[in-house]
């Protein structure tokens, strides 16, 4: 087990992206920087979700249409209706805000490393931003940061 905590393994220099920023400037930023995915911030620099190259990719899918069949003049979906729904919000995005996982996981300076892991294994997340009390962003960490931890602490 791990004594580390979030501050001690976290990136500090974090690259955001406003909320209203275009999919386009979204997309320049990861390429130029050479990253997967970033926090998203409001206006007064608060964390309010976590977009990734997996969001935008959904805006160039096929849509798939639920399947439903008709009983009684009724339709009955056989999937989820939301999920296509969100897939559409997607497809025809063109901000930042519209594309974004706005329930992000995140964690404090003082969250230790091993739950951090068990938040990232557990919710099928590769990034973990790190936040004050106020929702200001101080840190990011990512999968890459918790395996350096472990080769640096044996």
């Amino acid at each position: 087990m791990s004594d580390l905590l979030a501050k001690d393994i976290m990136t500090k220099k974090v690259i955001t992206i406003n909320q209203d920023a275009s999919i386009e400037e979204l997309s320049e930023i990861l390429l130029d920087n050479k990253i997967s995915g970033a926090p998203v911030v409001d206006n007064e620099g608060k964390v309010i979700g976590i977009v990734t190259e997996g969001d935008i990719i959904v805006k160039d899918t096929n849509l798939h249409f639920p399947r439903y069949f008709k009983l009684l003049d009724s339709i009955i979906y056989l999937e989820s209706l939301t999920e296509f729904k969100n897939s559409l919000k997607k497809h025809f995005a063109t901000k930042v805000s519209e594309i974004m996982t706005s329930d992000t996981v995140s964690c404090s300076a003082e969250t230790s490393v091993d739950d951090i892991a068990s938040m990232m294994v557990e919710n099928k997340i590769n990034r973990v931003p790190v936040l004050t009390e106020e929702k200001k962003l101080v840190g990011i960490i990512t999968r890459a940061d918790i395996v350096k931890s472990m080769i640096t602490q044996k």
